[in-house]
């Protein structure tokens, strides 16, 4: 089963690439985030053409995340965390799906640091950390997929030099992150890349992506119930290359149907 999250920078102006990748990598359960489209107009109609069952949490201009699945049905588990006291921002939608919990979420940004919105990324990402702890506690196979707006360390983004002051490369942002893994989470994509640079996000700007000029933001994070059956993980970085493409590029994982690696416990260090 191949599990993929996809921050598609506009899920009605990016349809055309979606719908292409789609077809060419048949993912079977999707995250996608920044959908930036009240529910209303979600591109559900052409979703389900192309073979995909969808729920999402919409907003107009901002945020938003979905879950696509074509291996059967969603059942919607969650909708917002819980204990957060703004939930008009679209971050997080959780659900069953296919014998397995998807949280599809999409952390906050947190520029410029210090500010609120540095402040808020952080509670949020407390309230993320807890109730991650509730789903390791039950002992459920999860997946927490999406885009984290964080560089697990200086092997995520290049030159950090210039990134220490930024909020997605911020050392507390970075010690939170750490603190969800010591949960017990596998960093799916870092597990079986342990030393190589890899990114998930270039810039438009400054030919960020012709230069490989990139961070890695987008992580799938599995709990120890479904970490075992980690058999491979990529990012689809020609997608980048695409043209009216997202500044994200698609990242995968598959699954084998037992479990079939001894999981490697992968460490965010500062």
């Amino acid at each position: 089963m191949k599990l993929a999250t996809y921050n598609v920078n506009g899920v009605n102006g990016r349809l055309p690439v979606l719908l292409r990748w789609l077809e060419e990598r048949a993912p079977d359960i999707v995250a996608l985030q920044e959908l930036k489209a009240p529910d209303a107009a979600f591109p559900s109609d052409s979703l389900r053409n192309a073979g995909y069952e969808a729920i999402w949490h919409g907003q107009s201009r901002w945020n938003g995340v979905a879950i696509l699945s074509r291996v059967g049905e969603i059942h919607e588990t969650r909708r917002g965390l819980p204990g957060d006291p703004d939930d008009s921002h679209s971050r997080y939608l959780e659900a069953a799906v296919n014998g397995i919990i998807v949280g599809a979420l999409y952390l906050p940004n947190g520029n410029p640091r210090p500010g609120p919105k540095f402040d808020y990324k952080l509670r949020w990402f407390d309230l993320l950390i807890d109730h991650a702890q509730g789903l390791i506690d039950h002992g459920l196979p999860v997946a927490l997929i999406g885009d984290f707006n964080v560089m697990p360390t200086e092997l995520d983004v290049y030159k950090p030099e210039r990134w220490l002051d930024d909020a997605l490369f911020a050392p507390e942002v970075r010690a939170a992150y750490a603190r969800l893994l010591e949960q017990g989470w596998t960093d799916a994509l870092r597990a079986l890349h342990p030393g190589e640079v890899i990114y998930t996000f270039w810039d438009y700007f400054r030919n960020a992506f012709g230069r490989d000029a990139g961070l890695r933001i987008d992580h799938l994070l599995l709990s120890p119930a479904l970490a075992g059956r980690l058999a491979s993980a990529q990012v689809d970085s020609h997608v980048r290359g695409w043209e009216k493409t997202s500044d994200h590029a698609p990242v995968w994982i598959e699954l084998a149907d037992a479990p079939a690696r001894t999981p490697r416990k992968t460490k965010a260090k500062a």
